[in-house]
């Protein structure tokens, strides 16, 4: 099973490295790897070449301006031959060397859709101390009308239903990750399951987790996404997300002092 992984980039020079490595270090030769960089400006480009031989044909690359991340994404989508997709941000890396293997056996011995499995954050100078841990055990589908989902860094999702059910749409401008999965998980009830694993370490102040102007986007994105695919939500169900948020938050720490 091919298993195809995309990862956007832009001006990435300080960070991509670490993302690259944990591609090439997983324990699954079938891997395809997709870069789609949006014309940078720094040396990005020059890592990608540098990396290009490692891969022995399994690296694909462009180069050229792009709408931002999403229309990246979905041209990655698009170059896939994969089965299986998955997206790596260029910021972020794999915690293990197993976790494409993993996913592809669980994918490849079963009729499910897509799996999905759990994230931690860590800060950039210490790459090793998890400052968050961002579990995806709990989610079911209905958590869906609260402004919940899974961790997308660790959705992978078979190809065959981005090609019947679409990629992600450009108009929302933080929050197309959810309405793509709104419209998959939730509308379009494709057959999920959650794995126990830690799939990703991201670094912490991505583009959608800063500040007060981006979770005003976030809750307008939302509610835009819900309104277009037919799903009803409102305000206050969304306001119980960032009550879970800090539940969740509060109990890690609680944990972590014991």
């Amino acid at each position: 099973m091919k298993i195809s992984v995309i990862t956007a980039t832009y001006n990435s020079g300080k960070t991509l490295r670490d993302t690259i490595e944990s591609v090439l270090n997983q324990d699954y030769a079938d891997i395809e790897y997709i870069i789609i960089d949006g014309a940078s400006k720094d040396n990005t480009t020059d890592i990608i070449r540098e990396y290009e031989c490692r891969f022995n044909g399994r690296l694909k690359w462009i180069s050229e301006p792009d709408k931002g991340i999403y229309d990246a994404m979905n041209k990655g989508i698009y170059m896939a031959t994969g089965d299986v997709i998955g997206i790596l941000n260029s910021d972020d890396f794999y915690t293990s060397n197993i976790i494409v293997k993993y996913i592809a056996n669980k994918l490849q011995s079963s009729d499910i859709d897509a799996v999905y499995g759990d994230i931690h954050y860590v800060n950039d100078n210490d790459l090793k101390k998890c400052v968050r841990y961002y579990s995806s055990k709990a989610f079911k589908r209905w958590q869906i009308r609260l402004g919940l989902m899974p961790a997308h860094p660790s959705f992978y999702c078979r190809k065959k239903l981005y090609e019947k059910y679409g990629g992600f749409d450009l108009s929302y401008k933080v929050a197309a990750d959810f309405e793509c999965l709104l419209r998959l998980i939730f509308v379009h009830k494709i057959r999920t399951q959650y794995i126990p694993m830690d799939f990703v370490t991201m670094r912490t102040g991505g583009a959608s987790t800063n500040g007060l102007a981006s979770h005003k986007q976030i809750l307008k994105d939302h509610l835009k996404a819900y309104k277009k695919n037919g799903v009803y939500s409102n305000i206050f169900f969304e306001s119980l997300r960032y009550a879970y948020k800090i539940l969740d938050v509060t109990g890690q720490k609680i944990f972590k002092s014991k």
